[in-house]
């Protein structure tokens, strides 16, 4: 998944694509790179970052959207406004990827009321002014697999199919750094609901704060180790900045398992 920021303060990219030209731009690139999925966002959800207008986000995104969804790729957008669900879905976007899990209200109707459109549920504690200064304490794994669970189930007695739902844990998202890296060591533990998972670790704070790298746009080699880490741990999605960088990774685990012995079933336990 290439994200697509389509704002001024995004905290790794803020501005570079700004403009529907240049985000545009972007998305065709992306796609050269070996993206599978665009994800296109109008509003910056950074520790700390304020809150974006309705009438503001739609003026960013609805004309990317429009465009993006001619280039014959899944067109994911990440907002968390019922109204803007709404309105791209409507342009034919394919994916609602919402940091609030659909709590704000309409939302769980906004994406139940379409016939087929995919859904990325994140778990974020508090929200993003203040996450990061009051983090989760203790054990992260069984409050978010708890939590996940309750919001696909809520979304699931809407008439919502199994198959339309993906889970996101959250990664920077109200946790501490050990936190985070606990998500990512124990990541099969949150396959235990039987949904997708989609892992976001790309440029992030924690990256920088383990390898002292403080620029963002330059944390691309350890993010691509951590997006690998996350797909031998059985994420479906990464989401990602540098697409050709994270495929050719990729490809390279790719070939490495190809060749790996097949287990039998007395090998992994199985009668």
């Amino acid at each position: 998944m290439g994200i697509v920021n389509v704002t001024p303060d995004s905290f790794s990219d803020g501005g570079a694509h700004a403009s529907t030209g240049t985000a545009l731009r972007h998305c065709e690139q992306l796609l050269k790179e070996g993206a599978d999925i665009l994800d296109i966002g109008g509003e910056s959800t950074r520790p700390g970052s304020p809150a974006v207008s309705l009438d503001d986000e739609l003026a960013r995104v609805l004309p990317v959207v429009r465009e993006a969804v001619k280039l014959n790729v899944p067109v994911s957008v990440d907002t968390y406004k019922p109204e803007v669900m709404r309105a791209v879905l409507d342009l034919g976007a394919d994916i609602v990827n919402d940091i609030w899990a659909l709590r704000q209200p309409g939302a769980r109707e906004a994406v139940a009321a379409h016939p087929s459109c995919g859904i990325c549920m994140m778990h974020m504690h508090r929200d993003p002014q203040t996450m990061q200064a009051v983090p989760m304490a203790g054990d992260v794994i069984p409050e978010v697999l708890s939590f996940l669970h309750a919001q696909s189930q809520l979304l699931r007695a809407l008439g919502v199919d199994a198959s339309r739902i993906t889970l996101d844990p959250g990664v920077g998202f109200g946790k501490t750094v050990a936190q985070n890296f606990a998500l990512l060591a124990r990541q099969r533990e949150l396959l235990a609901g039987g949904l997708p998972l989609l892992l976001g670790w790309s440029r992030k704070s924690s990256i920088g704060a383990v390898t002292g790298i403080e620029l963002a746009g330059e944390r691309i080699v350890p993010s691509m180790a951590a997006a690998l880490l996350a797909v031998d741990r059985g994420a479906a999605v990464v989401r990602v900045h540098d697409v050709r960088d994270t495929v050719a990774a990729i490809a390279v685990w790719r070939a490495m398992k190809a060749q790996e012995p097949q287990q039998t079933k007395n090998e992994i336990g199985q009668p």
